[in-house]
């Protein structure tokens, strides 16, 4: 009963300490017929051999060499398990295919490319894409200089939308070298900004 000790002989004691390997059902099965004890339930059972730090032995695991049941036998998938596989040839929708576009957190447009990936060693790789289409276009961008988006839209990735300028002119782009943003002025004014940027460095760069 709940709340109330279940006493055990010694003699019992005794005899499940030497079959506390067996499993537990079975041994609780026998353990009844012995004795005559219909007054212990299997959890009761279960918790005594809990309190006496007695175990089976057994991990739930296969023992070396032993070959599970199932081993080789096929397991149609049951109920939604069904609906939802995928079957043979079938491609998932979210499969990153070549030519494949993401945006970056930045605002940026990813392409995937067949280009082996140097990190991963896979088949293709994501590039910027308006990189990749400028350079197609232009070749390498040049060292020391980067592209720089002119209408202040960096999902236009058209080539004739991306200049390459020395880096040294991005902070003053930016505005943080004159309080003048590029990318937030309006497309009347983006045009003289960039000029009197370029006349700026390529002052200071003739005066060093």
């Amino acid at each position: 009963m709940k709340g109330r000790s279940i006493p055990y002989s010694k003699e019992e004691l005794v005899w499940l300490e030497a079959r506390k390997t067996k499993p537990r059902r079975q041994l609780h099965t026998e353990f009844v017929q012995t004795f005559g004890r219909d007054d212990i339930t299997l959890a009761n059972f279960k918790a005594k051999c809990t309190r006496m730090g007695w175990k089976t032995g057994r991990t739930g695991q296969f023992k070396k060499g032993i070959t599970p049941h199932n081993k080789g036998k096929p397991h149609p998938p049951k109920g939604r398990a069904k609906e939802t596989q995928f079957k043979k040839g079938n491609t998932p929708h979210n499969t990153n295919y070549l030519g494949h576009e993401r945006q970056t957190k930045n605002g940026y447009i990813e392409i995937s490319v067949d280009e082996v990936n140097p990190h991963t060693g896979y088949e293709r790789r994501y590039v910027l894409k308006h990189r990749w289409m400028w350079e197609k276009a232009n070749g390498p961008v040049p060292e020391g200089h980067a592209l720089k988006c002119l209408d202040g839209d960096k999902t236009n990735c058209d080539p004739s939308n991306w200049e390459a300028i020395p880096r040294a002119l991005l902070p003053r782009l930016s505005g943080a070298k004159k309080g003048i943003n590029y990318d937030q002025a309006p497309a009347e004014l983006k045009p003289t900004i960039l000029t009197v940027a370029k006349l700026e460095h390529a002052s200071r760069e003739a005066n060093q």
